[in-house]
């Protein structure tokens, strides 16, 4: 399962990094690295040696936020860490899945690795530790603006480092000291600065923002194989997708799109001469609506991982350089845009899918399919109404998709004593991406089932040989139809459904791999 090891510290991680940790597949550790164990033991030496010598450090001995004018007693500058964790305990709202959960701890490991946020090495340790073991704090989806960063759902991170607030372990929740104490670790006591630096960055909304990549980067390839399933149902004319066409406005996504697109179609003998001379734009435009998501990924790849690689808390410690840096790293912009562009760009595939799937079901514009998809036939044609159900419920959720296309980034809030008075939302607007995705995945397995339905109906009317179908594509028709029959008469097809959305949060069909 974990067959591979992710050294944390100053490397480059990459988006991969952080889902393989997610996905249960690889393990985190910490690397031999002297200069980077020195900077971090540096660290923590130059805050302990600013207070103790009655140095104004932030966080350390101040308050926090608009509280900055408070000083705190020497007797209690070590309280004030678990104070800061326990009054953050706030959040609402559902619980962070367990691969979510994994992918926010991850994040945050990255981050405070790079040794210049002031906790100990042993903190790091432990951290990783609830990685590798699974020990998974509850953290409550809402209650973050995105700045000062995550900071309440992080404090259930810094929560569960002290043995306190509730874990998942092995599928049982218990309390966070116990669950510590199965697995041989000991609650840590933090120290000043580290209640701050584990809460005070950006990782929950970064983590999402992975997990969105991961989704969206294999929703590209499903729609573009959608696309040419329709194609195929419905009789399209191919030369919409000639690689010379595409040569002419060569957006490299786009361009991408219209051969994966190509590659499915290299069929023979099908329907020649007796395609329509140019389709409706969900089938012709297709490249072009995709390809807008193909080409945004490497961009938002880029913000994602130099995010991701960041140290986002507050105030920065240069132990080596005896430098104390404030700022505003844990502001959530670059996340915030990106999931905000990302949402868009996927829900104009839900709309394209849906577009396609009332292709499909139209008797005006399905090219000779039965009305609705129905496999009925003869007297049972009359009670059977195929697709119909089908494409109402795939237009909801496209609906609903495009809804949530509101960006996030421009509804920031004056919070905190007007202390935090413009905030990045980065947190809602990559939790409202998911939900995007979710929902247009939910309406390209609508539109998948529909072309499939559509191919059967040709190959039943003997217009259509598997023989003439791509052998990837022919290859994903057999894997599906394993699981997932014909209809021919009325059946719930929820179920169905279901199914094929676990193969795509599976991953489980290989889409234009060579």
């Amino acid at each position: 399962m974990r067959n591979k090891t992710i050294f944390a510290g100053r490397g480059n991680w990459k988006i991969e990094d952080v889902t393989a940790l997610a996905g249960g597949n690889a393990r985190a550790a910490l690397p031999d690295d002297p200069k980077l164990r020195e900077a971090v033991d540096k660290g923590v030496e130059f805050i302990r040696r600013g207070w103790k010598s009655g140095r104004q450090l932030y966080g350390i001995n101040t308050g926090y936020g608009a509280s900055v004018e408070r000083v705190v007693p020497e007797n209690l500058i070590e309280e004030l860490p678990r104070q800061l964790v326990r009054y953050h305990g706030c959040g609402l709202g559902r619980i962070f899945d367990e691969k979510t959960t994994l992918a926010i701890l991850s994040a945050r490991l990255i981050s405070l690795s790079k040794g210049y946020s002031g906790v100990r090495w042993e903190l790091l340790e432990n951290l990783a530790a609830l990685i590798n073991n699974r020990i998974l704090p509850l953290i409550p989806e809402e209650g973050s603006v995105g700045a000062s960063g995550d900071l309440t759902p992080l404090s259930y991170i810094a929560a569960a480092l002290m043995g306190e607030r509730d874990v998942l372990y092995r599928g049982e929740r218990l309390p966070a000291a116990a669950a510590l104490k199965k697995c041989g670790l000991k609650p840590l006591k933090l120290m000043p600065k580290e209640g701050l630096a584990v809460m005070n960055g950006t990782s929950v909304m970064t983590a999402l923002a992975c997990l969105a990549y991961e989704k969206a980067a294999y929703l590209q390839r499903l729609s573009s194989r959608i696309t040419a399933m329709c194609v195929i149902a419905l009789k399209g004319n191919t030369s919409h997708y000639d690689e010379e066409l595409f040569e002419r406005k060569p957006h490299p996504g786009q361009m991408q799109v219209a051969a994966w697109i190509r590659r499915d179609l290299a069929m023979r003998g099908y329907w020649g001469a007796g395609a329509r001379l140019q389709d409706s734009y969900s089938l012709r435009c297709a490249p072009h609506i995709i390809g807008v998501l193909a080409d945004a990924l490497p961009w938002m790849r880029a913000q994602i991982e130099t995010e991701l690689n960041s140290s986002n808390d507050n105030p920065l410690i240069d132990g080596v350089k005896g430098k104390v840096m404030h700022g505003g790293h844990f502001y959530g912009g670059h996340i915030a845009f990106a999931m905000d562009c990302l949402k868009t760009a996927v829900a104009n595939l839900a709309d394209l899918h849906d577009r396609q799937l009332e292709l499909l079901v139209d008797k005006r514009t399905n090219h000779g399919l039965p009305s609705n998809l129905s496999g009925a036939v003869e007297e049972r044609a009359a009670i059977n109404h195929g697709f119909k159900a089908l494409q109402i419920g795939t237009s909801a959720w496209a609906a609903e998709a495009l809804k949530l296309t509101m960006p996030a980034s421009v509804f920031s809030r004056s919070t905190e004593c007007h202390n935090q008075d413009k905030v990045s939302m980065g947190t809602i607007a990559a939790r409202d991406c998911l939900r995007v995705l979710e929902l247009t995945e939910q309406a390209a397995v609508g539109a998948l089932l529909g072309a499939l339905q559509g191919i059967e109906l040709r190959a039943r009317r003997k217009e259509l040989k598997e023989a003439m179908v791509a052998p990837e594509l022919a290859a994903l028709i057999r894997a599906v139809r394993v699981k997932v029959p014909f209809v021919e008469e009325d059946r719930a097809l929820e179920d169905d459904l279901r199914w094929l959305l676990a193969q795509v949060n599976a991953r489980a069909w290989k889409l234009y791999e060579r």
